[in-house]
């Protein structure tokens, strides 16, 4: 890869940047001066250093947030803040997305990275990939609910759901659930209490896949994910 693409990439600035710091003589590779940004480096199997400090290349990132409310899963918006303003600049340098979108009132797990590949994994219908849900529900939640769920209802545009696993936490006036579905359907947590009469007030999401929400990441803040996490995601198995 082109000095200047790893460089760039990694939050060095951008090309015309890098370009000034190559010239200043900042940059070695395996201790020999590099100043031509075309020059191609192999980062796993070369040394860089910029002003003597070795450079950790990486292509990729992946993060885990707990979204807060208020806040669009999206990459950019020209009125309101995303999911990637809240991002410290040496991870938003990466280009990051997030895979999948939550509600701009829904809270909770959102994976943002900039691997395509696993985020097609995650989001592909074929792969049936579960989603689980925390929700206060405005009504009481049923076995009849639980029932029609397990069959799938029919949403507003005439779309019928596939089975999704309702779990009855606390029932009464307003109901607390964990819902589990395979499909992102927009808004369809929300849809599906619709059909069978009763509103979705709080909506958080606990899992996607093998990863679950970390508890201790307050709303908005976000870390990387452990090699533990990345790889039972990629595996497509739950996370011991």
């Amino acid at each position: 890869m082109r000095i200047d693409k790893i460089l760039s990439n990694i939050g060095y600035g951008s090309r015309k940047e890098v370009k000034k710091l190559l010239k200043s003589g900042a940059v070695k590779v395996n201790d020999r001066l590099l100043k031509d940004p075309k020059e191609q480096v192999n980062p796993d199997m070369e040394i860089v250093t910029v002003h003597g400090e070795r450079v950790e290349y990486r292509e990729f990132i992946y993060l885990m947030m707990n979204k807060p409310p208020g806040v669009l899963s999206a990459t950019e918006d020209n009125y309101q803040e995303t999911v990637i303003d809240i991002l410290e600049p040496e991870d938003s340098v990466f280009e990051p997305f997030p895979v999948g979108r939550l509600d701009k009132d829904t809270e909770g797990l959102l994976l943002i990275t900039n691997d395509g590949k696993l985020a097609h994994q995650l989001l592909s219908p074929k792969k049936h990939v579960p989603k689980t849900y925390f929700a206060v529900i405005d009504g009481e939640v049923t076995e009849r609910d639980i029932e029609a769920f397990r069959n799938g209802v029919t949403l507003d545009d005439g779309y019928e759901t596939k089975p999704g696993e309702l779990n009855i936490l606390k029932s009464g006036l307003t109901s607390d659930i964990e819902l589990t579905i395979m499909e992102g359907k927009f808004h369809q947590v929300k849809r599906m209490f619709e059909a069978v009469g009763k509103r979705v007030v709080y909506l958080k999401r606990l899992s996607m896949g093998s990863l679950q929400l970390d508890e201790e990441l307050e709303l908005g803040e976000y870390r990387e994910l452990t090699a533990e996490e990345l790889e039972q995601l990629k595996a497509g198995q739950p996370a011991e």
